[in-house]
């Protein structure tokens, strides 16, 4: 019973300490997950292939052996069994937590550069004018021809190269995030994740970032530029989308920053339609052809690998979410839109040129 002892006993001091947002900030995440996850990044980080993606695989094999033994008499032994099952269980919350975990419960960011979260119909609509300006004209800047999709040459490998570059640039409120020690990957789950619904992930055991490389090619900065958020120990999701978008605008490379502007005007046409829906016509009236069928194009992937499985996932994902102090779930990754909006008012980071 001991297994279930210091489950409850974990569980009850996790909820405690996310009850001091300012410990967790001070004394773990810029403290010791500082050197956990530069630890990790040294050891891992120049092996090619996903260290953890393979232990994924490593430890459903042991636990599928462990019940093909233990498949005669199993419920028979159902305390016995039950116990090492729990035990398994506390083990990797234990480790969940200790390596990366606990990020949730640090202080929110927009806490920490003094912005506002929330925002106006109308500031939604002034920001997606100024999004459609700014994709507009680097897609024009690609390609030449306001009909054409953007094309990504570059390969997996080049765009994980380049993604740092960004947040080397990070503008003054938010230069205390600092990435080093580079550790990006293709998954080799990558087609598990797209029917799962998902571009990437981090894995926190290994503080790799995982990105699924089927996904469309031109959405690939930005989603290794959020993965790589999580790897600086930003949590919540929204936070990364946010500051994902920053290191992708920043990035001096003309295909990062359009990435960036594309998923931004995407998600505030999202927002509008769940404001009103219909709202987001008349705005794509504005949105250059190649704009658009770059949209279409990620659309068409997504709806490809559509099944009850993303949608299962999905659940599964916005509840987990919801346990670890975001209350938003799924929808938090919309929410970053907010943060933009009142980042841009305060500091005017969004202009065409």
């Amino acid at each position: 019973m001991k297994q279930v002892y210091f489950f409850i006993i974990q569980i009850i001091l996790i909820k405690v300490l996310s009850l001091f947002p300012d410990f967790i900030e001070r004394y773990y995440s810029n403290g010791l997950y500082l050197y956990l996850s530069k630890i990790s990044r040294l050891l891992l980080g120049w092996i090619p292939i996903s260290i953890g993606d393979i232990a994924y695989v490593v430890l459903i094999l042991l636990v599928l052996r462990w019940l093909f033994i233990n498949r005669i008499g199993f419920f028979k032994n159902w305390k016995s069994n039950g116990l090492t099952i729990f035990g398994f269980i506390s083990m990797l919350y234990l480790l969940f937590h200790f390596l990366w975990g606990l990020n949730y419960y640090r202080i929110p960011l927009h806490e920490k550069i003094g912005i506002e979260k929330e925002y106006t119909k109308e500031q939604l609509q002034n920001l997606t004018f100024k999004l459609i300006a700014k994709t507009n004209q680097l897609q024009l800047k690609i390609e030449k021809e306001h009909y054409k999709k953007v094309v990504f040459n570059y390969s997996e490998q080049q765009m994980y190269e380049m993604a740092p570059n960004g947040y080397h640039n990070l503008p003054k409120p938010l230069s205390h995030i600092q990435y080093q020690h580079k550790s990006i990957k293709s998954s080799i789950f990558s087609l598990p994740l797209s029917y799962m619904g998902f571009g990437g992930y981090l894995n926190p055991f290994t503080n790799e970032a995982q990105v699924n490389y089927l996904k469309p090619k031109y959405s690939s900065p930005l989603t290794i530029c959020h993965e790589m958020a999580h790897q600086t120990g930003i949590a919540s999701e929204s936070d990364c989308n946010f500051i994902g978008f920053i290191a992708a605008s920043q990035n001096k490379d003309v295909y990062f920053q359009y990435s960036a502007y594309a998923f931004a005007l995407n998600y505030c046409l999202y927002n509008l339609e769940i404001m009103e829906e219909g709202s987001s016509a008349t705005y794509k009236t504005y949105i250059n052809k190649g704009v658009l069928e770059n949209f279409n194009e990620n659309k068409t992937f997504w709806k490809h690998y559509h099944s009850w499985i993303d949608t299962f996932f999905e659940y599964i994902y916005d509840s987990f979410l919801k346990m670890n102090q975001q209350k938003d779930g799924m929808e938090s990754y919309s929410k970053f839109i907010g943060l933009l909006i009142n980042y841009d008012l305060k500091h005017e980071i969004i202009h065409a040129n």
